[in-house]
């Protein structure tokens, strides 16, 4: 197992695991959402392009990780990758370079994502409307209330 910064000829591989988790976030929402591709959805790929980024790496790239000084931007792992502590790893790399109170924000209806950042000791500070390819979405602001 391999946390590494990421590299511009990963790209092609940070586009495929986006594209097969992106919706996995809005699974629980009332709407259908349509999904749009990192590289076309302007703000979401300026964001991408703002932060540092890593992926997790056993043979080929199974998931990346991304921060902006102290806010957690993207946490994904492929789908049959996923439920082997690989979303952990990646957060406990991001939890141990961020510098000040990590953030982050996440669909309210996404509770096994709201679950596992809990248990690194994140509570939700705040709730807004975010979007999602012109869709409306209720999402939490959350912060690292104790370090773990």
């Amino acid at each position: 197992m391999t946390i590494r910064k990421y590299r511009s000829t990963d790209f092609s591989e940070i586009l495929k695991i986006y594209s097969l988790t992106k919706l996995e976030e809005l699974r629980f929402e009332t709407e259908q959402f349509s999904f749009l591709p990192l590289d076309v959805d302007e703000k979401r790929f300026k964001a991408f392009t703002e932060c540092e980024v890593f992926v997790y790496e056993e043979v080929k790239i199974l998931g990346y990780c991304a921060f902006f000084g102290n806010e957690i931007r993207a946490l994904f792992v492929l789908p049959q990758s996923q439920g082997k502590g690989i979303g952990k790893n990646m957060l406990k790399f991001m939890l141990e370079n961020i510098s000040g109170t990590p953030l982050l924000n996440l669909a309210a209806s996404n509770t096994p994502a709201k679950k596992l950042y809990e248990s690194f000791g994140f509570g939700v500070t705040a709730e807004f409307i975010a979007e999602y390819n012109g869709k409306a979405v209720l999402a939490l602001e959350m912060r690292q209330e104790q370090i773990c």
